[in-house]
């Protein structure tokens, strides 16, 4: 209602995992302290819940915005969920992804397996890892790049970890903090790698994962399961944040009050509403397009999904959605990285993508018959040092101010989807302990 003025106790930015998330957490904790639920509401500017995590159905296929495969660590968090889908069909699968490397396809992580590759290859990896004294020439020492040489050589560097990193993020490896991607970089040292080629051991922060036969979509509905309706406002945008007087201003012409405003945005995003003075140039990102594409019959079995860093190739992964639900048809997803910014032309990209598909030998003689496609932006944010001191430093003055960025965009971290549940459950409970829910 245009012009109208509401008030809640929590304005929750962003309808996706993190935001929907912390809506449940907060009235469990309110409940838990036997008060009244608070007043919640979740405004989101898109048409539909669930962020980047979406599926689309399409010509008898079901495909998500990109691969949103969940890796629970935390068993309560994954039965919370379960029981609000009991008629959902979720496949527990264990993983299988490869490397497309030298020719051949290599066990991931490449870094364990080197003993797959040629045996030149194989070679020149493993004699620069023994004599891996070595910096990149030109890198920042402390940086993602650095990082890679240091740990692992040249060959291993150069053959998949810096191309295959440099199609995902689109930037300088080097512009990036050497711990850009966290846990979810598989380390290993030389004893690793050679106990590796007697005794494989490939297991991941991943190794098994779930997904519902609906797409992830179907965790998004869980999360909506216990909210009432008029808790969540879709196709509707904050546009600006008024924090001395405690206010937001929405595309509809709304005004919010707010006790205390929990978001999913990116941070410089929020920063910009809330007039928070900031850096804007310690902020960058890419962004990603995904083909989801449907082929009339099967494809390679076996396999869930492979990294390609072959510089001639568009994109840098390829996803099979029917090995994961036991399709008949080939399902694929296709990711493409870019800077942000970057004009992208749809139709030029998926007549590369097929070229590209056939030329690896994934689609052979394969008819297309259905495609969809979407842009991530953001999709990975760019992790420097310099965006590290400014996001402490920025957090820090929303938080005192009542408002708590919170998710990949609003953390400007790399981090899982479980992630952002287990982070907005800790939120939840620090609020309702301070006598704030």
């Amino acid at each position: 209602m245009s012009g109208a003025r509401v008030e809640v106790d929590f304005l929750v930015i962003g309808a996706g995992m993190s935001g929907l998330g912390f809506a449940n957490w907060i009235a469990e904790e309110a409940a838990r302290h036997g008060r009244p639920a608070p007043r919640t509401l979740v405004v989101e500017a898109e048409a539909e819940p669930g962020g980047w995590c979406r599926t689309v159905v399409q010509d008898g296929f079901v495909w998500d915005y990109s691969g949103h495969f969940f890796h629970f660590r935390h068993p309560e968090i994954e039965a919370w969920l379960r029981a609000r889908m009991p008629d959902d069909d979720i496949r527990t699968v264990v993983k299988r992804s490869l490397v497309r490397a030298s020719g051949v396809d290599v066990d991931f992580p490449f870094q364990k397996n080197i003993h797959q590759l040629p045996r030149q290859d194989f070679i020149d990896c493993l004699h620069d890892l023994y004599f891996r004294d070595q910096a990149a020439p030109g890198a920042t020492p402390g940086s993602f790049k650095a990082m890679l040489y240091a740990r692992f050589g040249k060959s291993i560097a150069e053959q998949f970890l810096v191309p295959y990193n440099e199609k995902l993020y689109a930037c300088d490896l080097d512009t990036l903090d050497q711990d850009a991607m966290g846990r979810f970089f598989p380390h290993a040292d030389i004893a690793d790698i050679i106990r590796n080629m007697r005794t494989p051991d490939n297991a991941g922060y991943n190794a098994t994962f779930t997904y519902p036969a609906g797409g992830a979509i179907r965790y998004v509905h869980a999360l909506l399961r216990d909210l009432p309706a008029d808790t969540i406002a879709l196709g509707e945008r904050v546009v600006a944040i008024d924090l001395a007087a405690r206010t937001a201003t929405t595309s509809r012409g709304r005004t919010i009050a707010w006790r205390q405003v929990v978001s999913s945005a990116p941070l410089p995003r929020l920063l910009a509403m809330t007039g928070v003075p900031h850096d804007a140039g310690a902020f960058s990102w890419n962004q990603v397009l995904v083909f989801n594409l449907g082929f009339d019959r099967k494809g390679a079995t076996g396999v869930h999904w492979m990294y390609v860093p072959d510089r001639r190739r568009v994109f840098y992964r390829v996803g099979w959605y029917d090995n994961i639900l036991d399709g008949d048809r080939m399902s694929l997803y296709i990711e493409i990285g870019a800077p942000a910014g970057a004009r992208l032309d749809v139709e030029a990209m998926r007549a590369r993508v097929l070229d590209d598909l056939a030329a690896e030998g994934i689609v052979d003689g394969h008819r297309l018959v259905s495609w969809h496609s979407v842009v991530l932006d953001p999709a990975y944010v760019h992790i420097t040092r310099r965006s590290i001191a400014e996001h402490a430093r920025t957090a820090a003055a929303l938080a005192a101010a009542g408002v708590h960025t919170v998710g990949r965009y609003g953390g400007w971290t790399y981090c899982s989807i479980e992630d952002n549940l287990i982070e907005t459950r800790a939120l939840a409970a620090r609020l309702a302990d301070a006598g704030l829910a």
